[in-house]
């Protein structure tokens, strides 16, 4: 894949909620084994702006502290503020101390609050305390979203692998008691790709299709895996499954575009780029598109 494609494909996060990165291992054929189970060797943060997944900063007083919990040591994007932290404390201790008929408010605004700072792993240790405790469909379903909203954003391979487990974990959970969670088992299924048995995570895709057809997020998802193995004509074909089904999905529409290209169809790629353009206003997104628009006017 070359450098311009890597750079598209790893900005699917800002279009999509769902999947920020894409595996290393190269997807041959959806009907063959994968040809490699290789982990992340450097993995890259899947949405702009490179942000980590950890805990508080080492400053903070508050949050995780024993190997067990999330990493402190990552440089964040945006350091906590004096304000922030102290939020954050309040609102652990409240936690913390809740009585079990408050710990869930106390608990969603907790991990609310430590979303909103960027401390994704921190809210998916929180959620996970709350799934313990209080063991609803809910809250372990929430507990798998935060756990893989970390996984998405963690740049350490074996922290990779630990936020990954954690998020199956949950979701078979959940799944077990309701298997129509498919949004569940199509995060679930990215999480596969990067372990010793990849083919699961195309196989839980497959199953997605099986019960739901038009799921968007596994066709996207699979899109997206065959970008990444250079297979356009398959990432095509999942793209303009979508859009038949959601012609305003900008994200489909811009990976159409993209796979467009690259498979050497020229006044079609133009043709839906220039839309891409006329829609989008994510800066970045536009600069791939121009970027795109001045290799296919060479």
């Amino acid at each position: 894949m070359n450098k311009t494609v890597l750079l598209v494909v790893v900005m699917a996060s800002a279009l999509t909620v769902g999947l920020y990165t894409l595996p290393k291992v190269v997807v041959r054929n959806e009907d063959k084994q994968l040809s490699s189970a290789g982990g992340r060797t450097s993995q890259t943060s899947g949405r702009t702006g490179g942000r980590t997944t950890d805990s508080l900063n080492a400053t903070a007083s508050i949050g995780p502290t024993d190997d067990s919990q999330p990493d402190r040591s990552a440089i964040h994007e945006k350091p906590i503020s004096a304000d922030e932290q102290k939020q954050l404390g309040t609102l652990r201790a409240s936690f913390l101390t809740a009585a079990p008929t408050q710990k869930e408010a106390f608990g969603e605004k907790l991990i609310a609050a430590f979303r909103a700072v960027t401390r994704y792993d921190s809210a998916a240790y929180y959620a996970d305390l709350l799934a313990v405790a209080q063991p609803s469909e809910r809250n372990m379903l929430r507990a798998g979203d935060a756990y893989f909203e970390a996984y998405t954003f963690a740049v350490d391979e074996q922290k990779t692998a630990k936020l990954g487990q954690k998020t199956r974990d949950f979701y078979q959970k959940v799944l077990v008691s309701n298997p129509n969670l498919l949004e569940a088992k199509a995060n679930m299924a990215m999480t596969y790709v990067n372990t010793q048995t990849p083919m699961q995570g195309i196989m839980l895709l497959r199953e997605v299709l099986k019960q739901e057809p038009t799921n968007e997020l596994a066709l996207f998802n699979l899109g997206l895996l065959s970008m990444r193995s250079n297979q356009y004509g398959r990432a095509i074909e999942r793209f303009r499954q979508i859009l038949v089904n959601n012609p305003n999905s900008r994200k489909a529409q811009f990976y159409l575009g993209v796979s467009l290209a690259e498979a050497g169809q020229k006044d079609e790629a133009r043709r839906v780029l220039a839309q891409v353009k006329q829609q989008e206003k994510d800066p970045q997104i536009l600069a791939a598109v121009r970027e795109y628009e001045d290799r296919l006017s060479k």
